[in-house]
């Protein structure tokens, strides 16, 4: 079965206005389907955007015929069951095209209600916690949960004939062995082979089952130059180690952080070439690592020079296996 390529939609870096009508061009150009990014907060002031994916999903799905999904972090900015009635309306208005994944979250998004900031173990309980809670709903029952969250006699009334996909996120083989015990599929990022294999192992060894999705963060320019400088500009943050990642609360705490990051742990991160048939060589990774879906993220503030290459070059290579 031949590898889907998906548009990732960065609400961090473009205003959803924008990234409305980028996400429509990247239909036009032959993507196959997109994602979204849900924070609350930039990764980087620099970046200057951070829409509400949940308004902007509604939009895109109504625009386009896309697949689409989102990473959200229920449990502290969300509670859980209205993660259940957002996406169990977005999936009953657009039947099996909508899907969500669940994680733990970060700081950066979290910090904002004022509550403290938990410890990864105790985010992972949390997370897994607000999974049952969701599942139930999305199954019509009422729930009544007192745990790391509270629910008090929730009950969907506008259910989908088909509950939407619920994903695991995992960055490491722990998380992604977890995840294998609620979710219809996983995501991560791009990274070394032997690392991400590792993360499928862990999934598929725990019993985890549906999809293998990829998220790729790439750089394309017409310079190698160009390239790195766009990819430290914007992107140098997302390269600061974990947990200091996780844990940082504001955009002005993440550019102190990832004023120094080094060139070389930017690229590790993010594939930075001025040459379609390097960066297909290099996707072409993921696609032998058995991901079924390898969504793209060009890192650049402005999508157009992508879509563009994307839709005469680099998608036309990427099918030609």
């Amino acid at each position: 079965m031949r590898t889907a390529y998906g548009f990732h939609a960065s609400h961090e870096q473009i205003s959803p206005a924008q990234l409305l009508r980028d996400v429509q061009q990247a239909e036009r150009a032959g993507f196959e389907m997109a994602m979204c990014s849900d924070h609350f907060a930039p990764w980087s002031v620099r970046q200057h955007h951070s829409g509400f994916a949940w308004s902007w999903l509604g939009a895109a799905l109504a625009t386009t015929d896309f697949d689409l999904g989102t990473v959200c972090a229920p449990g502290q900015r969300y509670h859980p069951a209205i993660i259940a009635q957002a996406s169990a309306t977005l999936a009953q208005m657009f039947p099996g095209r909508f899907w969500v994944a669940l994680g733990t979250g970060q700081n950066m998004n979290e910090h904002i209600t004022g509550d403290a900031w938990p410890g990864k173990d105790q985010r992972q309980q949390r997370l897994e916690e607000c999974v049952g809670v969701i599942r139930a709903l999305h199954e019509g029952e009422e729930v009544t949960h007192s745990g790391h969250v509270v629910v008090d006699r929730a009950r969907i009334y506008s259910l989908p004939d088909t509950p939407p996909e619920l994903i695991a996120p995992a960055l490491s083989p722990g998380t992604a062995a977890r995840g294998a015990g609620w979710a219809d599929g996983l995501i991560t990022i791009n990274d070394d082979a032997d690392s991400v294999r590792q993360i499928i192992d862990a999934y598929r060894g725990a019993g985890g089952r549906g999809p293998l999705s990829v998220q790729v963060h790439v750089c394309i320019a017409e310079s190698m130059a160009a390239a790195h400088r766009i990819a430290r500009d914007q992107w140098r943050n997302h390269a600061i180690p974990v947990p200091l990642q996780h844990d940082l609360p504001t955009p002005e705490y993440l550019d102190m952080a990832g004023e120094h990051v080094p060139d070389e742990e930017i690229a590790s991160g993010v594939i930075i070439t001025d040459s379609v048939p390097d960066l297909v060589e290099r996707l072409r990774t993921y696609e032998d690592l058995g991901f079924d879906r390898i969504y793209l993220h060009h890192v650049a503030q402005d999508q157009q020079p992508f879509l563009e290459l994307a839709e005469q070059e680099l998608l036309p290579a990427l099918r030609r296996r």
